[in-house]
């Protein structure tokens, strides 16, 4: 008897990608609510790994390189607002874009909030290299 092998298109996998890394995140934003830092660092990794898979899918995707390159920066972020919060923001984004198959926007959306994450792991290292340099 022959199996049956349900394969995801691409944009299925991009969507459920996106779905986990809003799990992850809000999972995230509860181990900081608890002060969990162990938990938080955890579940921050775990949104960052599933944003660079989405990154990833949507790259191999899209077919015009010159199109995404244009928007590609370092987003400046403003200090006075909640990082983590704009990532959910962003991701939320990415989710109903794909929903709607607007996939240049969705992967814009989530190139953003990867960049946003980037910048909460980086200040992450830099406390905790401070806190060593303490010691």
């Amino acid at each position: 008897m022959l199996k049956r092998v349900e394969m995801m298109t691409a944009d299925e996998k991009i969507l459920k990608a996106l779905k986990t890394a809003r799990t992850h995140l809000q999972n995230s934003i509860v181990a900081l609510n608890k002060k969990d830092e162990s938990a938080f660092v955890e579940s921050l990794w775990h949104v960052g790994a599933e944003l660079e898979y989405a990154l990833f899918l949507f790259s191999v995707t899209s077919q015009n390189e010159s199109t995404t390159s244009k928007w590609k920066t370092n987003p400046e972020l403003k200090k006075d607002e909640p990082v983590l919060r704009d990532v959910q923001n962003l991701l939320n984004e990415a989710e109903t874009h794909m929903t709607k198959e607007k996939l240049l926007d969705s992967y814009k959306s989530a190139y953003t909030a990867k960049q946003y994450l980037i910048k909460v792991q980086d200040d992450l290292a830099k406390k905790k290299r401070e806190a060593l340099k303490k010691r």
